[in-house]
């Protein structure tokens, strides 16, 4: 990672899910109970864990093996959606040190924010619900531009919201297309090996300027003790 870049950085943005929480027991804890509904045993979490960046489609995919092509997956997305929404707090939290490093940031003056493909229908009540997101400089959902990433846009408008250049922002997210969108808006990336990082997910491939292990190793990145 180029020092020099890395002198001039004044935010720190973020995917969320797999990356600032785990919300993968909600998210599975939805699917899982379509499936109970319909007289289906219980699957463990760990079946949905690494599919939870994939939000309904990597949930349905494992509860029922069911791909968006499938005549039906509309109808039971949005059960998902609603019994997702009934409990998308229950059990979702911070990964441990991801209080501590947004301080840290904020302590040496640098801003921070979120951008995620979660559309605002559940991520606006979420990170409503979460202390840590109320020194957020910006929320950018997944339907706050007309693009998702990998697309550049969302990166792009948090940004533009922040007042800065790109390349005055480091993005970090636990998945393939996360560093794509980061890359492509001009940003520092940075992967998020603790994530949910996806079946087969080959993160060496991705392109990111560094990997973590732990929220807190983003600080040694930037120097921060």
């Amino acid at each position: 990672m180029s020092l020099m870049r890395l002198r001039n950085i004044r935010a720190v943005l973020f995917d969320l899910d797999g990356t600032l929480v785990d919300s993968a027991p909600d998210l599975g804890s939805a699917a899982d109970r379509m499936r109970l509904a319909r007289g289906m045993p219980s699957l463990p979490l760990e079946d949905y864990r690494s599919h939870a960046g994939s939000g309904a489609k990597g949930m349905l995919g494992v509860a029922f093996g069911m791909s968006p092509e499938h005549g039906d997956y509309e109808t039971l997305r949005e059960e998902f959606y609603c019994r997702y929404e009934a409990c998308l707090t229950e059990q979702t939290r911070a990964f441990s040190g991801v209080a501590e490093m947004l301080e840290a940031l904020l302590q040496r003056g640098l801003r921070w924010g979120v951008v995620t493909n979660k559309a605002q229908r559940f991520s606006m009540p979420l990170t409503g619900a979460m202390p840590i997101f109320a020194s957020a400089a910006t929320i950018v959902s997944g339907d706050t531009t007309p693009h998702t990433k990998p697309h550049p846009a969302p990166l792009l408008e948090a940004a533009r919201r922040l007042n800065l250049p790109p390349t005055d922002c480091i993005y970090v997210g636990d998945d393939e297309r996360d560093i794509l969108a980061g890359n492509a808006a001009g940003m520092l990336t940075v992967a998020a090996r603790y994530g949910y990082l996806g079946p087969g997910a080959d993160v060496a491939r991705w392109g990111a300027d560094a990997e973590v292990n732990s929220p807190l190793e983003v600080l040694k990145l930037l120097d921060l003790p």
